[in-house]
């Protein structure tokens, strides 16, 4: 493996990890509650299981996710993103990923960047699985193709 020098952006992404860090304190700070994006999107979907009060800063933090993206497009300029799939394949990915998101009991960033933080055992043993899942299919497409 090598890296693209071009492409590697060290200094941005330490302060990427640093916001992304800072606002899943300031949450549980805060609010008492986990960034995991999964529940944050999936209370969201459940009407009557929801608190009323938990939904104005759930649409606070998801808007802050998607404007997050637009103030680095000013600040820095847009970044190009292709996909190379049908829209079927995209379809049945996103099933996959929110099926091992409730199998999983929360999605990679509630267990890597939350639970790890909190010294959760479970979100130890989940990230571990998620990593060492995602680095096996990895290994085994990009043999398989080449």
């Amino acid at each position: 493996m090598t890296i693209n020098w071009q492409e590697f952006t060290p200094i941005a992404s330490l302060i990427g990890g640093a916001i992304l860090g800072l606002s899943a304190v300031s949450l549980i700070i805060f609010k008492g509650r986990i960034a995991g994006i999964s529940g944050i999107v999936g209370a969201l979907m459940q009407f009557q299981n929801t608190p009323k009060d938990h939904y104005l800063w759930r649409i606070l933090f998801l808007s802050g996710l998607i404007g997050s993206y637009q103030i680095y497009s000013i600040l820095f300029g847009a970044t190009t993103i292709e996909i190379n799939t049908s829209s079927i394949e995209l379809v049945i990915a996103g099933l996959l990923v929110g099926f091992g998101t409730r199998m999983g009991s929360g999605c990679t960033s509630g267990h890597g960047v939350c639970g790890l933080g909190r010294l959760s055992t479970r979100s130890l043993v989940a990230t571990l699985s998620f990593m060492t899942s995602g680095f096996i299919v990895c290994h085994l497409l990009l043999n398989w193709i080449n």
